[in-house]
Parts: C-alpha cells; sequence; structure tokens
C-alpha cells in the first residue's frame, strides 16, 4: 500500500494563524473575561502575561520542537525519541479525544445564539428561559451539534494547507475586525470606563494565590497545552520556519485577544450594571444569559449581538478544527491509516459520544458523578487532570530523560535560542512545581477540600 503523503504549513505565516486560531477560542472569548473579573482585573492580567512568556512560551516551545524533530504527532512522537515513555502521547492523545464531543456541543449553542440574532431574535434570546429552555431541548441541541461537528470535519477533511491553514487565515482576520468592533462599542457605553480601569490597572490589595492559580489555568488552557495540538502543528512545520519567532507571534496573539475580550465584555457588563462586579457571573451564565441582556438594554442588540456571536462561533470553529486535527493526525501517523476515512470517523465518533453531554441537562438531567453533569465531569477530567499530569510528564521527559540540547538543537536550525537560559530553568524546576500546583488545587476544589 502506498503512503499517504503526510501534510504540512506553507510556511510560518500559516502555522502562526492556524496555532493562533487553536489558542484562540472559547476561553479566550469566555472563560478570560470571567476569570479576570472574578481575580481583581488588572492584577489578574498582570500576572497572566507575565505566565505566557515564560510558562507558556516554555512549553509550546517544548512541544512544538518535539513535532517537528519527529515529523510526528502527540502518539507517535513521544515514543518516537524514547520507546518506554510512549505514555506520554497517549495521554496528550485522550485529551481532544474527550474534549472533542463536549465542545462541539457548546458549539451548537453557540450556533442557535448566532442564528436567533441574524433571525432578530435578540428579544427571545435576552430572555430569562430563553438558555435553559435550550438546553433542555436535546432535539434542537443535537441538530446544532451535527451542524457544528459536520463544519469541522469538512474543513479537516480538506487537509492541512487547504482546510485548516486556509481555513484559519481567512478566520483569524474577520475574527480580529469583528472582536475590534465589539470591544469599542463596549467602552463606548456610559460607565463602561470603570470596567475598563478594572481590567488595566493592577489592584494589589486583590491580589491572591487563587488568582495566580487561576490565571496558570487559563493560560495553560488558552494556549492549547498538553492537548497535543502544538505537536500536531509542530510536525507540520517546515525545518526552516523560525520556531521561537512563530511561538511569540502565538503569545501575543493570544495575549491581544484574551485583552479584547476582557474589553468586549468586562465594561460593557460593568456599565450595564452601574459598576457591580458581581454582574459579570459565572461561565455560562455570563456569555449566554448576561450579555445577551446587556445587548438588549444598551440598544443596537440585533447588530452587536450578531457580531459578537458570529465571533464567539469563528473562535469556536478555529479551536474545534485544531482539537480533531491533533485526533485524526495522530491515528493516522500511529497506524497508518488513510487522512479521509480516519476524518469521518472521529467526526461520527465525536458527534456520537456528544450525546450524552446533551442528554445530560434534559432526559439525564439525575445522572451525576460527584454533582457534575456529564458535560462538565468531562471538562474536569481533561482540564483539571489530565492536562496536567500530560504537561508535567512533558517537562520530565524534555529535562530528564531526552534532555533540554535535544530541543535546543531543534530551534537552532532555524535560528538563534534567544530564550534558552529561561527554557532551561522553566522546564527543569519553575514549570513542573507550577504544573503540580495547578493538578493540586483543581482537585482539592473539586473534592470540597478548598474553594477558590
Amino acid at each position: 500500500m502506498k503512503k499517504e503523503k503526510r501534510g504540512t504549513f506553507s510556511g510560518g505565516f500559516g502555522f502562526v494563524l492556524a496555532a493562533a486560531g487553536s489558542a484562540v477560542g472559547l476561553g479566550n472569548i469566555w472563560r478570560f473575561p470571567y476569570l479576570a473579573a472574578k481575580y481583581g482585573g488588572g492584577i489578574f492580567l498582570l500576572f497572566y502575561i507575565l505566565l505566557v512568556v515564560t510558562f507558556g512560551f516554555t512549553l509550546m516551545v517544548a512541544e512544538n520542537a518535539i513535532g517537528r524533530k519527529t515529523g510526528k504527532s502527540a502518539l507517535s512522537a513521544f515514543g518516537e525519541l524514547s520507546k518506554k515513555w510512549g505514555f506520554i502521547g497517549i495521554i496528550a492523545t485522550l485529551v481532544p479525544m474527550i474534549i472533542q464531543p463536549y465542545y462541539n456541543v457548546i458549539g451548537g449553542w453557540v450556533i442557535e445564539y448566532t442564528m436567533t440574532y441574524l433571525t432578530g431574535g435578540h428579544t427571545a434570546a435576552a430572555g430569562d428561559n430563553f438558555f435553559t429552555d435550550m438546553l433542555a431541548s436535546p432535539l434542537r441541541l443535537l441538530v446544532f451539534q451535527f451542524l457544528f461537528s459536520g463544519i469541522t470535519t469538512f474543513v479537516i477533511l480538506r487537509g492541512v494547507q487547504k482546510g485548516v491553514e486556509k481555513f484559519s487565515t481567512i478566520l483569524m482576520p474577520v475574527l480580529i475586525v469583528l472582536a475590534i468592533f465589539v470591544s469599542v462599542y463596549s467602552i463606548s457605553l456610559p460607565g463602561a470606563m470603570t470596567g475598563v480601569k478594572y481590567l488595566f490597572i493592577p489592584d494589589f490589595s486583590k491580589f491572591s494565590i487563587q488568582g495566580v492559580l487561576a490565571a496558570m489555568g487559563q493560560m495553560f488552557y488558552s494556549l492549547s497545552l498538553a492537548m497535543g495540538i502544538m505537536i500536531a502543528y509542530g510536525s507540520y512545520l517546515p525545518k526552516n520556519s523560525n520556531l521561537e519567532k512563530n511561538v511569540g507571534r502565538i503569545e501575543l496573539f493570544d495575549t491581544s485577544i484574551a485583552i479584547i475580550a476582557g474589553l468586549m465584555i468586562v465594561p460593557a457588563v460593568f456599565a450595564f450594571s452601574g459598576g457591580d462586579e458581581s454582574a459579570l457571573g459565572k461561565g455560562p451564565s455570563l456569555m449566554f444569559v448576561t450579555l445577551p441582556k446587556v445587548f438588549e438594554s444598551m440598544g443596537l442588540s440585533t447588530i452587536v449581538g450578531s457580531a459578537f456571536f458570529l465571533l464567539v462561533l469563528f473562535a469556536a470553529l478555529t479551536s474545534s478544527i485544531s482539537i480533531m486535527e491533533a485526533i485524526v493526525s495522530s491515528l493516522c501517523d500511529k497506524f497508518g491509516w488513510g487522512r479521509k476515512k480516519t476524518t469521518i470517523g472521529v467526526g461520527i465518533g465525536s458527534f456520537l459520544f456528544g450525546i450524552p453531554p446533551i442528554l445530560g441537562y434534559s432526559l439525564w438531567d439525575k445522572v451525576t458523578i460527584g454533582g457534575l453533569t456529564i458535560l462538565d465531569m468531562m471538562d474536569f477530567i481533561t482540564n483539571s487532570v489530565l492536562m496536567p499530569i500530560g504537561a508535567m510528564m512533558t517537562c520530565i521527559f524534555v529535562a530528564y530523560v531526552i534532555g533540554v540540547n535535544v530541543i535546543h538543537d531543534e530551534v537552532k536550525l532555524s535560528s538563534d535560542f534567544k530564550r534558552q537560559k529561561l527554557f532551561d530553568i522553566m522546564i527543569k524546576y519553575v514549570a513542573p512545581i507550577l504544573i503540580a500546583a495547578i493538578l493540586v488545587s483543581s482537585v482539592l476544589e473539586a473534592l470540597g477540600v478548598i474553594k477558590f
């Protein structure tokens, strides 16, 4: 059987946009503003940026270098460098396999809100029961989940350059323009400058260890680390592409979009609530419940609401594409399967495994694990357990199994390694401790031992 030729990015620019698209997902637009508001605004943002350029830089360089050196995705890359440590690739591949189904579900929610606003249903979207009624309607959710999953699968079927790269180079500029439009509208509202100051001016009286851990967790997830994504994308990079510079550009994209997302949401909610921080709410209540009420109260609901949820949809799709690509590339590399059949199989599988979390809000609403819904449990297993474990194992693997020189040599194939000393200190000493802190705090919080 003739081996299928492996895809590659056309160059550094396509890689940066695709990787930035992966980083810029629901985590930035939904999770970042809520956490920034909860943990002190400016002080949270300060620590987030510091962690991105140190902790985030280190892990992203390591994962990209492993991928480019081996030319393999996560499931095979670690075993290629050390057979005894191939299990890290299994952990890294399990993460997107669990995330993809419930990410499709949330993507379906976003499609429903987008269509509602585009068809002039802004008043209904702002209603008290719109979100809960949607969750209680499994058939509607199945249809929108299928649509979201279908779009993702179609892009992956197109391949690396014609699908992943091309889709990202189109959507990322559109996403940025929409984000700037909504943020400008938000900060122009009466009373919004209070929210702007809250977001940008650090108040050290609001410093807390919990806030630093939350910033670490947000940075960790928003950069798509320990999910096999950056290893897969690194494996598509040409050897002459400047790896360190590319990672720096991704850091810049990710941080910029996170800040713009904060400007879209925090000032608007401050304006709507008269400066009441508690109005920022939590999780789904912020983006799917609170914000529609904000749009409705400020006028121009159809235009602003449509622009916002289109932005969220594009961000969700770019992340979903990267998650599925990590799964497909790993299976193709490991088992030599054809890309098209693998993609279709993964698409069908992710749709089917998305059915339980949908039913968890309606027919199976009594089914909980440790008080968590099916979707929340899937999220906890990946974000709070498997990802930190995989990241810690990656640090140990690079620092003490294959040695940092392997990464140095790979980076230096295309450029000087300007932040080499920072990389060495972080990968050997600092990053493992920080990751352990995330893992322990997440588990203890889930068990109710501590509460952040």
